[in-house]
């Protein structure tokens, strides 16, 4: 099943480049923008790329302070998590949750909120959950077990990727070289990049669950026909992953939950992630929906302990797109792998390389759909401020989502079960976007200079302004600016006005002595450094503000600026924040001072 609203499509994905070549079962990485980025002051860990990693970081709990985070902002992320409990804006986004949150090797949240188990049916007529008596609901706890959904798709292609390096798959051959049957219905030259990066041409997903037998879902896959010429449109579908899943089985003779077993939990340590858990485990799983026609495609009632995807169900619980139960714990043990550059502890499934192909954006002709071999990148809708270019996660349609951020070494797990009591009742990406921000602004931006800088905010539908004074004589303004904003939509401008304000115009600059902004304004992802900005003024006694604007929909980290000077023609100082002279100040309205 799809994560989106709706079955025929999905969200925004925007490209940022980079570059890879696989031929036969050689790697051959290119260079991947923003692969590298350098920490900011003060950071004090060395956070970047997964290429050539070494490490072998393990979890433990620790404090924030610990894992490099601002803890005031964990507390948020969690406030925010139990408002979605109440109707947001109509019914509950989720009958309960479980957040982690970690930096490093450490996580510093893990929280339970609201039920696991909360209604025992759902009454259409009055769109109203029949609620379980108190005694018989079960809270949520921080090991409690989700239907992962489509997160499910990250396992299949690890182990794809696995097969790759191993050099039994090849990533540009052929679909049907493995499978001669998939090349009916015109989709002979389908590879398998194409069904790893979505870009196949399969409609989003077929009924499958309406064959009764396993022969006649093949026979519906091998006649399916591609809506689009493969590789020309990004189409998010579950028949990419189904089919991945044929070729692992097929090139290796085992089932694809012998290979999660083998190849990734057994390994990891990861003891409750598994297909088709066993009864034993039903008590400590979040239920998900009550299963009925016409919302569900079968009639099941309450499903509690199996998977809730239909195909997925009639596919005996194992199935490349959906089907893996997993708790936040040992999804944070695979973020960790990950980030390590595939290993963790004395373990390791990946090599570095490996992990970089799968961070790498393949659909840079797809603006939007920036998309790693099963990780989608660089997207706002679920991964809120912390999405940047190196930025790779995947959602899930019961309500779970896991983010990894390679260039400040966090994660972020999202486990809700949204369809409890019926999928209507949940849409959008609300809960994730305000977890990811809250954990983005935990991560501490510190000072160009001094002990502070001044902090634009990270509120949306907003427009902050900083003000500098006007100082008669001063010919070009210098200072620090870092900023992190959505692209394309929230810049920070340098604006000037020679009417005392009644008017703006952009004052265009340049940052680090080479990159010009000719229309004044800077937005997107600068690389989590800080920029030295340089802008000779319109006028002697120009009002000089810089300006930072939101839309109405998701927000970036937001800007930061530092060491404000306005100098002369000869390069002396007239105004330095750090010196202010006498009645010489900075009118803020909407930024304020932070030593984060």
């Amino acid at each position: 099943m799809t994560d989106g609203v709706k079955r025929d499509g999905g969200p925004s994905r925007r490209a940022f480049g980079g570059g890879v070549l696989a031929l036969g079962g050689a790697l051959v990485i290119g260079a991947v923008p923003g692969a590298a980025a350098s920490p900011e002051r003060g950071a004090g860990v060395p956070y970047g790329a997964v290429r050539g990693s070494a490490r072998r970081t393990t979890l433990r709990r620790g404090s924030a302070e610990r894992a490099g985070l601002l803890a005031p902002h964990l507390d948020g992320l969690v406030a925010d998590a139990e408002r979605f409990l109440a109707p947001s804006p109509t019914h509950p986004w989720y009958a309960g949750a479980v957040l982690l949150a970690g930096r490093g090797g450490t996580v510093a949240l893990h929280r339970a909120i609201g039920s696991a188990v909360r209604y025992a049916a759902y009454d259409e007529k009055t769109d109203t959950g029949i609620e379980l008596p108190p005694e018989r609901r079960v809270p949520m706890t921080e090991d409690t077990v989700f239907d992962l959904a489509s997160v499910s798709k990250l396992f299949t292609s690890i182990l794809a990727v696995q097969q790759i390096e191993r050099g039994t798959l090849a990533l540009e051959e052929e679909v049907a070289a493995y499978l001669p049957e998939f090349g009916g219905g015109g989709k002979q030259d389908v590879t398998v990049r194409q069904l790893l990066t979505h870009t196949s041409g399969f409609r989003s997903w077929i009924p499958l669950y309406r064959e009764p037998t396993r022969e006649g879902k093949l026979r519906l896959l091998w006649a399916e026909s591609p809506v689009n010429p493969p590789g020309s449109t990004y189409l998010y579908s579950d028949l990419n992953l189904v089919s991945l899943q044929l070729i692992l089985e097929e090139i290796t003779g085992r089932g694809l939950d012998a290979l999660l077993h083998d190849e990734i939990t057994a390994p990891l340590g990861m003891h409750r992630t598994r297909f088709n858990p066993p009864l034993s485990w039903r008590p400590g799983i979040a239920a998900t929906e009550d299963a009925r026609p016409p919302w569900s495609g079968l009639d099941r009632g309450m499903v509690w302990g199996e998977v809730h995807d239909e195909n997925a169900h009639s596919l005996g619980g194992v199935a490349g797109h959906a089907g893996v139960f997993s708790r936040a714990w040992d999804l944070a043990i695979l973020a960790r792998t990950l980030l390590n550059g595939g290993a963790y502890g004395r373990a390791r499934i990946l090599s570095p390389a490996s992990v970089e192909l799968m961070f790498t954006d393949f659909n840079t002709a797809f603006p939007g759909h920036e998309h790693g071999l099963g990780f989608e990148l660089h997207q706002h809708w679920y991964m809120g401020a912390m999405a940047t270019p190196r930025t790779a996660g995947h959602t899930g349609f019961t309500g779970t989502s896991l983010v990894l951020d390679p260039t400040t070494d966090a994660f972020l797990i999202v486990l809700g079960n949204s369809v409890h009591p019926v999928r209507s009742w949940r849409s959008g990406s609300a809960p994730r976007v305000a977890a990811a921000d809250r954990l983005a602004r935990a991560v501490p931006v510190r000072p160009a200079r001094g002990r502070a800088s001044w902090f634009s905010g990270m509120e949306s539908a907003t427009t902050a302004t900083l003000t500098l004074p006007r100082v008669t004589g001063a010919a070009r303004l210098e200072c620090a600016l870092w900023w992190d904003t959505e692209p394309g939509a929230d810049p920070v401008a340098l604006e000037a006005s020679a009417d005392g304000g009644a008017t703006w115009r952009p004052v265009p600059f340049t940052t680090d002595g080479r990159d010009e902004h000719p229309t004044g304004t800077a937005g997107g992802w600068s690389g989590r450094v800080w920029h030295t900005v340089s802008a000779p003024l319109p006028g002697a006694n120009a009002l000089l503000r810089w300006r930072y604007t939101t839309d109405q929909r998701y927000v970036g980290r937001g800007a930061y600026v530092d060491g404000l000077r306005l100098l002369d023609e000869a390069g002396l100082p007239l105004f330095d924040e750090a010196r202010p002279a006498d009645g010489a100040r900075i009118e803020a309205n909407g930024w304020t001072r932070s030593a984060d």
